[in-house]
């Protein structure tokens, strides 16, 4: 049985998640298409978000290990007011970047915080055991209220985009009073200052941990790759909605939809870590991953809307599953640092993928950039188990 305390933690941290990715902001695309720029300069917005995350993921971690989840939760999301309120005001392709640069840093101090702060909560009343539930329930109210964001924005599609951006800002101002009340575990209130261990020191434990164990490597290499194609088809899939002047209703109906297999999806997840290995469960993400950026090729629109269907709850299934991965490797102190790392990784793979994704677009086409994704991804699987199949022939 959980605390009263650590119940009331986990609810207001489910409450934060809830207003801190609600997507209404999620059409963003569609949003700068609007404003006039190209997918290239729209790559370049994406880009220098995933560049200051690089830059700045495993500092904002080791600051949530070194100084507490509450107050970076806090910052996190003035930011996201910050780049609300450029958002609305912009006027030229600088003011986009910065406020890309503040949505970064909303991103980064969040990043693995919430899942940090959960954990923590369990640790501290020996209930570790509940994680699995703990996490796919936070990625189920995400799941949900980013849909929910997302169908709003389809509403005000094509006249009133500029209302999501008010909405966020008003989602962020609701979240700081939510994460307001949560209670830090013990283990870090007991702690003087004296006591508390240094930036250097966290940064030294978690970069041992790191170099000794290659699972936690590979597991974060694997992340970032399948998380960075998910999200490019994600976002240029607004593209396609343009392109075919897909109408609001439509596009609501396709979002519903996929809410709706995202939260079967990650509802599986318990299940399949019960009944698969994680060696079946990496190679049945990336298979079908594959399977599904090769169909691709057809052009057909009904199975790029299908593909993206898929691609969607392949994304909402990665995300519990790698945290509980993450989770079970990483010791106490060191969690939101090292869940910095893994999404610096990500953020690394995403500099270069999605400004080049977006000149290929504009080169060879949608169905033909990422059909050839699916193809090179499936020569990337095919070298790697031949390798693996000759190191074990060798031992």
């Amino acid at each position: 049985m959980l605390s009263p305390l650590t119940r009331r933690n986990l609810t207001l941290s489910y409450g934060y998640a809830a207003c801190a990715f609600f997507g209404i902001n999620t059409l963003w695309v569609i949003f700068l298409q609007q404003q006039g720029l190209s997918l290239v300069e729209i790559g370049l917005c994406e880009s220098v978000f995933h560049l200051t995350s690089f830059l700045s993921e495993v500092p904002s971690g080791v600051i949530a290990d070194r100084f507490g989840y509450r107050p970076v939760l806090i910052i996190s999301r003035l930011m996201a007011i910050g780049h609300a309120l450029i958002m609305l005001t912009a006027h030229s392709l600088g003011w986009l970047l910065l406020a890309f640069i503040l949505q970064a840093w909303a991103y980064n101090l969040q990043s693995g915080t919430i899942e940090a702060a959960q954990y923590d909560s369990l640790v501290n009343t020996q209930a570790t055991q509940h994680y699995p539930r703990v996490t796919t329930i936070l990625n189920t109210t995400i799941e949900v209220a980013d849909t929910l964001g997302v169908v709003l924005a389809g509403w005000l599609m094509p006249q009133h985009l500029s209302v999501t951006y008010w909405v966020y800002l008003a989602a962020a101002l609701i979240a700081i009073l939510a994460i307001s009340g949560l209670h830090v575990p013990q283990r870090q209130l007991t702690k003087t200052h004296s006591t508390q261990p240094s930036l250097r020191t966290i940064l030294r434990a978690a970069a041992h941990l790191l170099v000794t164990q290659r699972r936690l490597r590979l597991l974060m290499i694997f992340d970032a790759l399948f998380s960075a194609l998910g999200t490019t088809y994600y976002y240029y899939f607004q593209t396609v909605m343009t392109a075919q002047h897909f109408s609001g209703r439509l596009i609501t109906t396709i979002l519903i939809a996929s809410m709706a297999l995202n939260i079967v999806t990650i509802q599986l997840t318990p299940w399949l870590q019960r009944h698969q290995t994680q060696h079946q469960l990496l190679y049945g993400l990336c298979l079908s991953m594959i399977m599904a950026l090769l169909s691709a090729f057809s052009h057909a629109i009904g199975l790029l809307v299908l593909i993206y269907l898929v691609i969607n709850s392949l994304m909402a299934l990665i995300e519990p599953l790698f945290s509980n991965y993450y989770n079970q490797l990483i010791p106490n102190g060191q969690r939101a640092t090292l869940l910095s790392v893994a999404s610096m990784v990500f953020s690394l793979a995403m500099i270069s993928a999605f400004p080049l994704i977006g000149w290929l677009i504009q080169r060879v086409g949608f169905a033909v950039t990422f059909g050839s994704c699916g193809l090179l991804t499936l020569i990337a699987l095919l070298s790697l188990y031949g390798y693996a199949r000759r190191r074990a022939v060798q031992h």
